[in-house]
This record gives structure tokens, sequence and C-alpha cells, in this order.
């Protein structure tokens, strides 16, 4: 049966959810810029949301397993590298990554793009994809793999 394996790509989707908080603002504007570029974005307190991210992982499927990888492994991954580091987090203060950075959404994909990318030893990180809303995504592909990035929405 192994002989016979046909030799195709797969494209493999976990997707988990987290909540944290955050507020967009650049120290190098004025107050009233912040307010004029960010809008309500810019609360001093914050405001948060139910994220959903989508981890896509690209690979042939073993032929004695017949996965491309242990699913229980890449949710132990997404548990240690996103959940626990970012769940009930307020992601400006509480998030080291995200440290100098204004945690848009485009922002917090690409940080756990970084996050994710070395970890996932078997197929290659192909997609985040990363709902701040329902009709609100980004997707993250990381550098130079040739797929450009969509943004789903409006904010």
């Amino acid at each position: 049966m192994a002989d016979d394996f046909l030799h195709f790509m797969v494209y493999l989707t976990r997707k988990i959810e987290f909540s944290a908080s955050h507020l967009y603002h650049n120290p190098a504007f004025s107050a009233e810029e912040n307010r004029r570029v960010f809008g309500k974005c810019n609360n001093p307190h914050g405001h948060g949301h139910n994220y959903v991210l989508e981890v896509t992982v690209a690979g042939e499927p073993d032929p004695a397993t017949g996965m491309v990888l242990d699913l229980k492994e890449l949710k132990e991954i997404l548990q240690r590298e996103v959940t626990d580091r970012m769940d009930h987090r307020f992601l400006n203060y509480e998030v080291p990554e995200l440290a100098g950075q204004i945690p848009t959404c485009e922002n917090i994909a690409a940080v756990i793009w970084r996050l994710l990318e070395s970890k996932i030893t078997r197929g290659h990180l192909n997609r985040v994809r990363l709902y701040e809303t329902p009709d609100l995504f980004v997707d993250c592909y990381g550098e130079g793999n040739g797929a450009h990035p969509n943004a789903g929405g409006a904010r």
C-alpha cells in the first residue's frame, strides 16, 4: 500500500480562540493625532476582543500515519506559544513580543507567525489567520513564501 501512496500537498488548519485587550497608541504622535488616527482604539483603558486564530500547516501526509503532523503536538504548541502568552492579557503591556509595537491585528498575526514558525517541525507553517472580529481578519504568510496577505473586512 505504501508503494501506491500518492504524493500531494495537504493544508491542515487548527483553530483556537483567546481573549485579550489592547489599545492603539503611537508615542511619536501628539495626543490629538493619536485620537485622530486611531479614534476609539486610542482609549487609554484599552478595549478587548475575542480573537479567533487559524493556523495552517502544509505538507505531505506521512505514508505510515496518514498525517501531515501530530495534531496533539500542534495543539500543545498553540497552547504554549499563543494561548498561555496572550489569553486574558493586555497585549500592549503583558506580551513582551509586542513591546514597542502597536498591537494591531496585523502586528499580532506577524508575532504569532514568528512564535510558531520554528516550532512546527513536520510540514511547514503556511498561514496564520487572525480574526479580531467576525468580519475583520488578517492573513500572514511570513516572509518570502510567495503568498500575499489578505485582510478581510474593515475596522
